[in-house]
């Protein structure tokens, strides 16, 4: 088998900005109470024209040009998401069209927020056995379409956005081994179920789960790519809130790495959140080329997913 290598990186945010004060006329709530107890102070919502789609082509098309690829030169398009609102065509297909692709393969992933890291190791699979040539994998989520806005608990997390990485072939093993599982007995925790479907969750249950069960399995997400938390140049994980961000960093045990926290400004953008905080890493110049980056997805299901990837 071969390898497989991230050689770029894209991310889109719709224009429209809502702070905590905006939140606060809609809701019971202020900016003191939310950013003290999820840290979050903005995040961007898509408006009614601007489906998921949209957003995620938006961000392959960066994730292309950074790549110097055109749309012809990709056979594989990967969506996590769980907030397109038809069954059929499929947001891939939709990226594909709006991009003006040919004839990709083309499959959306439900996952929710562990959606892009299960999407990136299926690409990686494929691109290793030479299933695909070069795949683009985008995680793109409108929250805010399934939110209850008279909802103080749910409706301070939740932002609107797309990332998007490229994936193809390598001689070197530049993306690592996944690590992923769930446990389906308490995917009650986090739903986005009914008709229309509306996001609910079980905080306090994701909390203990997420702070408790999920940092030594990114540890051995490490050791199954040949490394420590130490070795880590940056740990993204998926952008829930501070509250679990923080703490779950810390327990993991990456003394030398930058941890991203884009979720201040972007909220919580389900499979959106872990290529959008990357691609930001790689634009600022946090992280450099060659860089192990730590990538896990948690959520949705009491699912998770994560690998080490080299910073393209």
């Amino acid at each position: 088998m071969r390898g497989s290598r991230v050689v770029a990186v894209g991310h889109y945010q719709p224009a429209k900005l809502l702070t905590n004060d905006d939140l606060a006329e809609l809701v019971d709530t202020s900016d003191e109470w939310i950013s003290s107890r999820v840290g979050i102070r903005t995040r961007h919502v898509a408006g009614p024209d601007e489906p998921v789609d949209e957003l995620a082509a938006h961000a392959g098309a960066k994730a292309l040009a950074g790549a110097g690829l055109t749309p012809a030169d990709i056979d594989l398009v990967l969506v996590a998401t769980s907030t397109a609102i038809d069954r059929s065509p499929n947001t891939a297909a939709r990226v594909a069209a709006r991009l003006g692709m040919s004839s990709p393969a083309v499959m959306d992933l439900n996952v929710v927020c562990a959606g892009f890291t299960h999407a990136l190791a299926t690409a990686d699979s494929l691109v290793r056995t030479g299933t695909a040539r070069r795949a683009l994998v985008i995680g793109a989520d409108k929250m805010t379409a399934v939110t209850d806005w008279s909802d103080r608990s749910t409706c301070v997390l939740v932002g609107d956005g797309a990332g998007a990485v490229v994936v193809e072939a390598s001689e070197a093993e530049l993306i690592g081994p996944v690590l992923w599982g769930s446990v389906p007995e308490m995917g009650h925790a986090v739903r986005i179920e009914g008709s229309p479907p509306v996001f609910a969750q079980e905080g306090q249950s994701v909390y203990r789960w997420a702070t408790t069960q999920l940092p030594p399995i990114a540890r051995q997400v490490c050791e199954r790519a040949g490394l420590t938390p130490e070795d880590l140049a940056a740990v993204v994980l998926h952008q829930a809130n501070l509250r679990i961000i923080e703490p779950v960093a810390r327990k993991i045990g990456a003394v030398n790495a930058v941890i991203a926290r884009d979720v201040v400004e972007s909220g919580n953008t389900s499979a959106a959140s872990i290529p959008m905080a990357l691609s930001k890493l790689v634009e600022r110049g946090e992280i450099s080329t060659g860089d192990p980056v730590l990538l896990f997805g948690f959520g949705g299901n009491l699912s998770y997913a994560g690998q080490v990837v080299r910073c393209p």
